[in-house]
């Protein structure tokens, strides 16, 4: 199994164990919202650009509520379990699926599990930190381009990501699987270090960081 798929069936696990009205990190969202997203940024292509594009977001929130008016949570979590249809570009591009779903489900899936009462890090495998580590170097600078100070994303081992170029800097150290979460603005739940003015650290762990 690809990350995205072994990423997709234990976030599936977790939905269907929890039910549909546990709370995740999604402002607002509870567990039945999060599904509903999800079968509609794969499903609904129409409805997908307001997820990113504030001028579209009230179609894509009003689709997302059909959905759930429409569909029971069990079948909104099959859907989502289902993967992507044929006919949409993540099963018509090969690899698109991996390249793009990685990640997502990555962060989703931890936003159910560290909304929960007791969490703790879950063990995440060797080649799937590499995996997010490589996203990271590509994407940081994106998700950090609202960050009110310098960013440094640096892994225990001292590699070092691009984040933001600014003074004062900020150099924020943890595994890469710790590092996207902070980049997509789950700062609060992210095990991570930071080094720099303490000013500074505390206007980027209030900030809204992300996509």
């Amino acid at each position: 199994m690809t990350h995205a798929q072994t990423e997709r069936a234990t976030l599936c696990d977790l939905l269907d164990r929890l039910g549909p009205g546990a709370p995740t990190l999604c402002e607002g969202w509870t567990t039945e919202d999060l599904a509903a997203h999800l079968v509609l940024r794969e499903r609904r292509l129409d409805a997908a650009p307001g997820i990113a594009l504030p001028l579209l977001a009230g179609h894509t929130a009003s689709v997302q509520e059909r959905l759930k008016r429409r569909h029971p949570y069990s079948e909104l979590v099959g859907l989502v379990r289902q993967g992507p249809p044929r006919w949409t570009p993540y099963g018509l591009v090969p690899r698109l699926d991996e390249i793009v779903n990685t990640v997502e489900l990555f962060v989703h899936h931890e936003d159910v599990r560290r909304a929960q009462a007791g969490w703790e890090p879950r063990v995440v495998p060797r080649d799937l930190q590499e995996a997010l580590w490589h996203r990271l170097r590509g994407t940081a600078r994106l998700f950090l381009r609202k960050a009110p100070v310098g960013v440094v994303l640096r892994r225990p081992d001292g590699a070092k990501a691009p984040g933001r170029m600014a003074e004062p800097a900020v150099v924020v150290t943890g595994e890469p699987s710790e590092l996207t979460l902070f980049v997509f603005g789950r700062q609060a739940h992210a095990r991570v270090t930071y080094d720099g003015d303490a000013a500074a650290v505390a206007r980027l762990r209030a900030a809204r960081l992300g996509p």
